[in-house]
């Protein structure tokens, strides 16, 4: 599985236009079934993107929110915003969860709120 912390910037890519936020926690079978799909779009597509993966368990916040909703996956908007992401089903192939992003990617104006 790759480093979910990892940034283009470390690889010597230049920044992803796109940065996905998924909110998770240990020992969490779904939300490792998504990281691991995750992770082949970005082996398997032309799709570029970040993803920080947060534990709900280090923030109250988080924890409040999300408790009984993870895996929990948002676009991460360039003024520190989120926008909500549909949320893929277990069951979502790899191919279905590349559909879901490029829906996404192409529907969300990551412009700064003015």
């Amino acid at each position: 599985m790759a480093d979910w912390n990892r940034t283009d910037l470390d690889a010597g890519l230049p920044p992803s236009p796109h940065s996905l936020i998924l909110y998770a926690k240990p020992g969490c079978h779904l939300c490792e079934g998504l990281q691991e799909k995750l992770d082949l779009v970005a082996m398997s597509s032309d799709l570029r993107f970040t993803v920080e993966v947060r534990d709900i368990t280090t923030q109250p916040e988080w924890m409040a929110a999300f408790e009984y909703a993870i895996p929990v996956l948002r676009y991460g908007l360039p003024d520190g915003r989120e926008a909500p992401i549909a949320r893929p089903s277990p069951r979502s192939t790899v191919v279905q969860l590349e559909q879901l992003l490029r829906r996404t990617f192409d529907t969300i104006d990551p412009s700064p709120a003015g």
